[in-house]
């Protein structure tokens, strides 16, 4: 499915966002993700299911003040 990915657009194959996230090389990493504008918590991307044409954003955290 196509997704907007931090303003890209990029193909995905796994049907929930963790999937995705896992896909696009943020499975591990410390993140916080967007859907369409709505955050979702760490818990729920799991059961989080993706749509094509979905927005994402993927956020890393700063270091620094």
């Amino acid at each position: 499915m196509k997704l907007e990915v931090n303003g890209e657009h990029r193909d995905v194959t796994g049907p929930t966002l963790a999937d995705a996230l896992t896909e696009l090389g943020w499975g591990e990493a410390r993140v916080a993700t967007a859907l369409n504008g709505a955050f979702v918590a760490k818990g729920a991307r799991g059961g989080t299911d993706l749509n094509d044409g979905d927005r994402l954003e993927v956020l890393t955290p700063m270091q620094g003040g």
